[in-house]
């Protein structure tokens, strides 16, 4: 009893706080505690519902689709909500025919006049995505939308106070997502993976957002333009090349991009945003003034000449670059091949890399997604690279699998580099053994 009594004059908001951790159907079965207790539930804040969230009870999955008196349910949970709803989470396979349900669950989120984040994950169809006709809420800060086709009605008014807008794998008119981006001026991260566009267009887009700092964007062939105009604030920008076959036209438009983000502090370029550009292509006095951080990932079967210009031009324009982290990876190939190729690529010694030589104090190889099949030598020809080249570098860390026949060689070697290297560099070397971190401290 004294404990029931406890728990019966705790405070109001903590009450509902620990109800917003619960499931609706446990959160519900808590209003026959006591009478202070009864509808307390319908005062949580957030919901976050579907078959891998709170399923709400049983979905009624049918044929890979959620039933449609599920989301009737959903509706009516919505409905009985009688607090502010903030936070919204709707994530399960729909299909088009229930586009006019889902478009009443919105409407109906709409009403309530608060909601500051949404998210709607619904369904996994490529050619069969669901429509969502997006209503201007105002009070929304952050809005997700993942497996949809998106429509703006006539007259919308964008999100006045959108800080965050993340699009996966949507399809959205090519007038809609410029419109969508850019009446939302106060967005702070813009990430857009996979977005296709309405019927035949392309997507000519130019960012011009005053408040951006994060930019996550995926090329693909459907993307003609893209130019980041205007972003003083930007600090972030995450790239990378999705499937773009055309290198010819996917030059143009990977320069484009990554030259217009020149005052970023952060930049972020996955595995192929190299591979199309060609050194003659390259603005050769052009440089990131702005760039203290570097992150590349790197596929070594396709290494050649033209990526390794690329990525030497990268080097050279980061005047100031301090963090470089390198994610190198393979698929099965030749091991032999890639052993000459790397090594009639990295084994010189550059001068004029400024950032090499001044600035770079920290380096991070990350090897533990090279296959087997690539050799000890070939692993130890792009680590070596850096201590031959890298003069102001304090701490290397390299990461890979367990393989105590690269640790002797990487040592030995290591040692051999070290009078062209910093007095100050330390090298750990980090192992995966068994789940377990081992770390090799080498003092040079």
């Amino acid at each position: 009893m004294a404990g029931e009594d406890r728990l019966s004059s705790l405070p109001s908001e903590l009450k509902v706080s620990i109800l917003s951790r619960l499931s609706v159907k446990d959160a519900v079965r808590t209003s026959i505690l006591a009478r202070s207790w009864h509808h307390l539930w319908t005062f949580r804040p957030r919901l976050s519902l579907g078959s891998y969230l709170d399923p709400l009870g049983d979905t009624g999955n049918i044929n890979g689709r959620v039933a449609s008196s599920w989301i009737e349910r959903v509706h009516h949970v919505v409905s009985s909500l009688r607090g502010p709803l903030l936070h919204f989470a709707l994530s399960d396979t729909f299909l088009p025919d229930q586009s006019a349900l889902l478009q009443r669950l919105l409407y109906l989120l709409h009403s309530k006049g608060c909601l500051e984040r949404l998210h709607l994950s619904t369904g996994y169809s490529l050619f069969d995505r669901v429509e969502i006709h997006l209503p201007s809420f105002h009070s929304l800060k952050e809005l997700q939308l993942c497996n949809c086709r998106i429509v703006l009605p006539t007259g919308f008014q964008g999100f006045i106070g959108l800080s965050t807008l993340s699009l996966q794998f949507v399809q959205i008119s090519n007038h809609d997502l410029n419109l969508l981006i850019h009446i939302s001026n106060s967005l702070t991260t813009l990430e857009c993976t996979d977005i296709k566009p309405s019927k035949d267009q392309f997507f000519s887009i130019k960012l011009s957002l005053p408040s951006l700092r994060y930019l996550k964007f995926y090329i693909n062939c459907n993307i003609r333009t893209l130019e980041v105009v205007s972003a003083p604030c930007l600090e972030h920008a995450y790239i990378w090349n999705c499937g773009y076959s055309d290198l010819e036209k996917f030059t143009s438009l990977t320069l484009g991009l990554v030259t217009s983000v020149v005052m970023v502090s952060s930049l972020d370029l996955e595995f192929d945003v190299l591979k199309p550009l060609s050194l003659a292509a390259l603005p050769s006095n052009f440089t990131f003034p702005g760039v203290r951080k570097l992150k590349l990932r790197l596929t070594i079967q396709t290494m050649d000449k033209r990526i390794y210009d690329a990525f030497l031009w990268l080097l050279r324009s980061m005047l100031f670059l301090e963090e470089l982290t390198i994610e190198v990876a393979d698929i099965l190939s030749d091991a032999t091949r890639v052993d000459v190729q790397m090594k009639e690529l990295f084994s010189t010694k550059h001068n004029g890399l400024s950032c090499l030589d001044k600035t770079l104090k920290t380096l991070t190889i990350d090897m533990e997604d090279l296959v087997s099949v690539t050799s000890v030598m070939t692993r130890i020809t792009f680590v070596k690279f850096f201590m031959l080249n890298a003069r102001a570098l304090e701490l290397m860390n390299v990461v890979y699998w367990t393989d105590s026949e690269l640790t002797l060689n990487i040592i030995e070697e290591l040692q051999k580099a070290k009078v062209t290297t910093s007095s100050k560099a330390n090298v750990v070397i980090i192992r995966q053994i068994e789940n377990v971190t081992d770390n090799v401290v080498i003092r040079l």
